[in-house]
């Protein structure tokens, strides 16, 4: 059964933040829920309402927009007359920009959409976040010192749990029908990336991904960790990241009991995982790991990160300014998320 059939009204929701309201978010939101209306008693929409109605109206070709009930709490979601989007206004703007432009008052518009579902889910007044895209530049014009939602979402989880930041370590993991990966680092410079590979960082990347696997039914995952250099370093010919740094992260997981694996020549491992040799691959940086992804399953991509104290997923693309507000761009990713978000906070 797909999970989002089991009931006409969560009284646990999902909440969907809009992204940033000049991207294609609002637009996939409005596909999504046309596409599987179902979803429209189990998710609710922390956005903008004028920018959502706006985007109602888009879509709507010969036939009536879909329509929006404006909630002030998430427990108000069972009053939504059937057929409606659930939206809190979970952002301050005046009146929706201008759509595939880059500004300060979306991405603070995107940032405290993000905000508050978060803070919904960790209170335990939401199931999951699913989040739409955001555009980082707008992030870093509106002042938010976080590159991207895993930043952000960290940061608002360790001030609630009430610990440093660096103590609640989170990993993103992009996933697509046959691939997943979990990346060392994410959101830094190469050069940055290249110093993150240490044992710690790996054997700790390796740890979060044994225990998310866990959490949703996987009892001994097959990781495969990725080599940085190529052939995994040739034993120190082509670079000793792959010997010194990798190879005892590896070791001492499976003095844990952790069926990891590796370091594996990285052209290759991607290729074996899909085949079916591995559950998950661990990758040294972003690019290494996001580029098969991407280019396997973009349309039904799916971020999720680990190690926060709730569930949230994302699409697996981004605001896609040059196409926004055309119509073109397509929900299955959002729906993907969603889907995933659902599975995923049933066996949390």
């Amino acid at each position: 059964m797909n999970p989002a059939t089991r009931s006409l009204h969560s009284p646990c929701p999902i909440v969907l933040t809009m992204g940033d309201p000049a991207g294609i978010g609002p637009e996939i939101i409005v596909k999504a829920f046309l596409e599987r209306p179902e979803l429209l008693g189990q998710v609710v929409v922390a956005g903008d309402v004028e920018t959502l109605r706006r985007a109602t109206r888009q879509l709507a070709t010969g036939s009536a927009p879909l329509m929006l009930a404006e909630i002030a709490d998430l427990s108000d979601l069972a009053a939504v007359p059937p057929g409606c989007m659930a939206v809190v206004q979970a952002c301050k703007l005046g009146q929706p920009v201008e759509i595939g432009c880059v500004s300060a008052i979306a991405g603070r518009a995107a940032a405290d959409c993000i905000e508050w579902a978060a803070r919904a889910a960790l209170q335990g007044r939401a199931r999951a976040v699913v989040t739409a895209p955001i555009h980082k530049e707008a992030l870093a014009a509106a002042g938010i010192e976080h590159p991207g939602h895993t930043e952000l979402l960290q940061a608002l989880s360790a001030e609630h749990l009430g610990v440093p930041v660096a103590e609640l370590p989170v990993r993103m993991m992009l996933s697509c029908p046959g691939l997943s990966t979990v990346l060392v680092s994410i959101h830094v410079s190469l050069r940055r990336a290249l110093d993150a590979v240490t044992t710690e960082q790996v054997l700790q990347t390796i740890r979060i991904t044994q225990a998310h696997f866990q959490r949703i039914g996987v009892a001994r995952p097959r990781i495969a960790v990725a080599g940085l250099n190529p052939h995994a370093g040739e034993g120190g010919l082509f670079g000793s990241e792959d010997r010194d740094s990798i190879a005892p992260a590896i070791a001492l997981a499976q003095q844990e009991g952790i069926e990891a694996s590796g370091p594996h020549a990285p052209d290759t491992v991607f290729m074996r995982a899909r085949q079916g040799g591995f559950d998950v691959v661990v990758a040294m940086y972003h690019d290494q790991g996001l580029i098969p992804v991407k280019l396997l399953g973009l349309d039904h991509g799916v971020n999720t990160t680990l190690g926060l104290p709730l569930v949230r997923t994302s699409p697996d693309h981004g605001t896609a300014f040059d196409i926004a507000g055309t119509g073109r761009a397509s929900p299955c990713s959002l729906l993907a998320a969603i889907d995933a978000a659902l599975a995923a906070s049933l066996t949390s």
